[in-house]
């Protein structure tokens, strides 16, 4: 899977011994208690590489703090935290410390959108200008290199078909972020300030005026269609899309601490920003704390990028804390239900974990993509440890999370590092399945 990084942009307690299932509400604030490892098939003694290779990265200064947490069989089995969410105030972390999640965002809200799925609201391949008619007519850009001069020219033509509602969810509309890359295309969504914060009416209508990076259908291609999945939940609901993430969503899951703004009364438990320096270890972006410091040090970012304000970003705008998370990622594993809530069918889930993509290339050896989710196919072709058929996505500040149904299994991993240069994630992720020990 393709890792992502902020340079473009210009731009995871200890161990205990009772049992736990995972509580809708917390409304004493109490941490919930892990089980003993080895009653859900995993190693104590494993499981702590994770703390030592952790806890080392912290006293080298690499990482100012993280937190993880494995969960199998329904129980939290691991979750820790090491060093400080904010270095400046030496606020400790800790599970329930609010992140920046960034784009992991964007499973939940293609989650959003496939229970108006289920509602009958639209069918995967009908084209989205049937609900968005600003896409009726879509160009694709074309470029051409002078074999003498160089020089580039850039023209546009009809696209060939149109963009449907399952090419947003796959990720193979034809759209682009426009900071990862430097085509005439990129340069037209900077112009038009593509990423710029807006109301999402406003950005559908500016984003339908872009031409594509490629024909509809024909490749995957990371880009801003999740914020456009954001709209449609809009338009076909009825409601705001934060709105309808509340009530639809955070709220029948007891995600108390999840959206895209962090009222005054959790600010304390906000982690802060970090960004890695040229002798390798992290400062803090306290001019992040400014819209336009952070503006004059990532030009290409939206503020809603480097703040939580700004358009309700379905690609990336929401701020989630690790046990939050795990509520969203239990529903997935229990195909579609939580602690009694169904907000999915079972053959909903199974839908958008399976690969979309086929032969259509993009995605590295060995994934797929499914709707709202990269899906492993082969994890010897990837080279990453762990079964066919998880599912799983992360966050341009480094967050990582995976879901995995043969072994009934869900990893979370939370820090704040942009750009996220080391993917502490991934380590963690081996580390989580060197435990396996059933």
């Amino acid at each position: 899977m393709k890792r992502l990084s902020i340079l473009s942009l210009a731009v995871l307690l200890a161990l205990a011994a009772l049992s736990f299932s995972i509580p809708v509400t917390r409304a004493d604030k109490a941490d919930p208690v892990a089980v003993p490892p080895e009653s859900v098939g995993l190693s104590a003694s494993r499981l702590g590489n994770i703390r030592a290779v952790m806890s080392q990265h912290v006293a080298n200064k690499k990482m100012a703090g993280a937190s993880a947490l494995i969960a199998r069989h329904g129980k939290i089995a691991y979750q820790e935290a090491w060093g400080l969410a904010d270095t400046e105030t030496g606020t400790p972390m800790k599970l329930d410390t609010i992140h920046r999640i960034y784009s992991m965002t964007k499973p939940i809200t293609s989650a959003a959108l496939m229970m108006l799925y289920e509602e009958g609201k639209f069918q995967l391949n009908d084209p989205i200008a049937k609900y968005l008619p600003e896409f009726a007519k879509m160009t694709v850009g074309v470029e051409e290199r002078n074999p003498q001069t160089g020089a580039i020219s850039f023209t546009t033509v009809p696209a060939k078909r149109m963009i449907t509602v399952r090419d947003l969810l796959r990720h193979t509309a034809g759209f682009t972020y426009g900071v990862f890359g430097d085509t005439s295309v990129d340069q037209a969504y900077r112009k038009a300030g593509v990423l710029s914060d807006l109301t999402l009416k406003d950005f559908s209508l500016n984003l339908a005026k872009m031409p594509l990076m490629y024909e509809p259908g024909t490749r995957w291609h990371y880009s801003v269609s999740v914020d456009l999945q954001g709209r449609l939940v809009e338009v076909l609901s009825g409601k705001s899309f934060d709105q309808f993430l509340q009530e639809r969503i955070f709220t029948p899951l007891g995600m108390v601490d999840t959206g895209f703004t962090v009222p005054a009364s959790k600010k304390s438990r906000f982690a802060r920003l970090y960004t890695p320096n040229k002798t390798g270890t992290v400062d803090p972006i306290a001019i992040c704390n400014g819209r336009d410091d952070c503006l004059s040090k990532f030009p290409n970012a939206a503020p809603s990028m480097l703040e939580q304000q700004g358009m309700l970003s379905g690609g990336g705008g929401l701020v989630s804390t690790a046990y939050d998370y795990l509520r969203f990622s239990q529903m997935m594993l229990n195909k579609g239900t939580f602690e009694g809530q169904r907000l999915l069918s079972r053959k909903t889930v199974e839908l958008m974990a399976s690969d979309h993509l086929g032969t259509i290339p993009g995605m590295s050896a060995g994934n797929g993509f499914g709707l709202g989710f990269a899906v492993s196919k082969a994890p010897g072709e990837a080279g990453m440890m762990g079964s066919p058929g998880e599912f799983n996505w992360g966050g341009a500040a480094g967050t990582k999370f995976w879901i995995d149904p043969k072994e009934d299994m869900i990893g979370i991993f939370m820090i704040q590092i942009l750009p996220n240069s080391v993917d502490y994630g991934s380590a963690f992720r081996v580390l989580a399945y060197q435990a396996v020990a059933d």
